[in-house]
């Protein structure tokens, strides 16, 4: 007997085709988060009549996102390098010392640290 030409292009298990699927995201921006409202949020508390551009905008944000990816980068390999399967909260802080100046580390690794135990006891 001939099988039915109806659900040749279903996958199973409920999943989708190949064909059916939607493109959620760019492919330039796959993996990158947008910090453009944080950063106006922060720029409104500290100087309230002043503005950003759009441009300046993405310029700060690729710029975060680029300090962000150096950071988890340089984690991982000092959590590889202790041979550890875990990321912890040292690792974390190594990499900010090794990758941004003194006083700049220092206030990036008091502030995070205040922000997590702020998110931990509300």
């Amino acid at each position: 007997m001939a099988r039915s030409t109806s659900k040749k292009n279903k996958c199973p298990r409920g999943h989708q085709s190949p064909i059916s699927r939607k493109k959620l995201h760019s492919s330039t921006n796959f993996g990158r988060r947008n910090y453009s409202l944080y950063v106006n949020r922060v720029l409104k508390e500290v100087i309230p009549q002043r503005g950003i551009s759009s441009h300046t905008l993405d310029i700060m944000n690729t710029l975060i996102n680029d300090i962000f990816e150096r950071i988890s980068m340089e984690a991982c390999s000092a959590m590889c390098f202790r041979n550890r399967c875990t990321l912890t909260l040292e690792d974390i802080q190594k990499a900010v010392y090794l990758l941004l100046p003194e006083k700049l580390a220092k206030y990036a690794v008091t502030f995070g640290s205040e922000a997590v135990q702020r998110y931990v006891h509300s």
